[in-house]
Parts: structure tokens; sequence; C-alpha cells
């Protein structure tokens, strides 16, 4: 059975990368990762993570740490699911450095539209957290929507309408 990845689990996990990493290495945060490390939940399921740039020596571990440290970790990023935002990667916030390893918290404004549209209780939860603290303001938010609107169409899972409507909803 996989742990739980509480802060301690995440940074162990993250130094560990550290070791083996070239330099420079960013892994980039998300969904239940990031809601630990801003402290509104004290663990999450997943480690969700995106790796730029991806090596062979980073996966062969991440692989390895899986079982060591028991953890279920998974490749996936707002990237997956929706356009890119303009500047994410400048609005994604360092949280701290292990070795050759730069790890950041990704863009919340693409992970609070990637939550909204899959909308599950816990992804609008997190929506609400990412809102009330301040960490993603709600005209900037829809503004962002705006400018990936008219590339929906390569992510065919996704109904644009429909994200408009989930978008005025959680931010309503």
């Amino acid at each position: 059975m996989r742990e739980r990845a509480d802060t301690e689990h995440i940074r162990a996990f993250a130094r560990e990368l550290g070791k083996v990493a070239p330099d420079p290495t960013a892994v980039y945060l998300t969904g239940g990762a990031t809601a630990v490390l801003e402290g509104w939940r004290e663990s999450t399921i997943d480690v969700d993570l995106m790796i730029e740039p991806e090596s062979d020596q980073v996966m062969r571990r991440i692989a390895e740490l899986k079982e060591e440290l028991r953890l279920n970790v998974e490749l996936a990023s707002p990237l997956d699911f929706l356009p890119a935002l303009p500047e994410w990667r400048e609005r994604s916030r360092s949280r701290f450095r292990e070795g050759s390893l730069t790890v950041f918290n990704f863009d919340l404004y693409s992970q609070a539209l990637s939550k909204i549209e899959r909308g599950f209780d816990l992804d609008l939860h997190d929506v609400d957290e990412l809102l009330s603290r301040g960490l993603v303001d709600r005209d900037r938010l829809r503004d962002l929507h705006a400018q990936i609107e008219s590339e929906l169409f390569r992510f065919p899972a996704v109904d644009a309408a429909t994200l408009r409507e989930k978008v005025e909803r959680a931010l309503a």
C-alpha cells in the first residue's frame, strides 16, 4: 500500500531526485502536492509533477522512489488538459532547491483552470482555497481563460462553452 504524501514525503522525494538530476532541472508540482506545500491539506494521495528537462536518470529514480518511499507519483500537469496559459513559467513559484533540482508550484492560475474544468468537489475546494488565500485573482483568471479559449479545439475532451460556464460558476 502506498503512503499519503505529506510535506516531509514531498521533500524527501525531491531530495533524492536532486541527487541524480542534471543541472538545472525543474520539477513543477501540481494538484495535491501544491495544496500540501501551501498548507490547506496535510497530505495528498499522489504527487503530480512535470519535469523539465526530462532525463533518464531522473525518470529511473522516480520509478525507484515510488517503491522506496511508497508514494504514488504521476507525470501530469495542467498542460495535459488545457492549452498553456501565457507566461505560466514566470508565475510558477519556486518553493525550494535540492541539489540540482529546483521545485516549483506549477502556475496556480493554470492549476485553478484545470481544476475547474475537471470539476470534482476536492478540485473546486482547492480553487476556493486559491481564491480565498489571495493566491489567484478572479479577474486575472477570467482574463487568462479568455486568452486560451480559442485554443481549446486542441483538447477535444473540453467543451469551450461548458468550461466558460464552469469558470463563471467557480468565480461567482
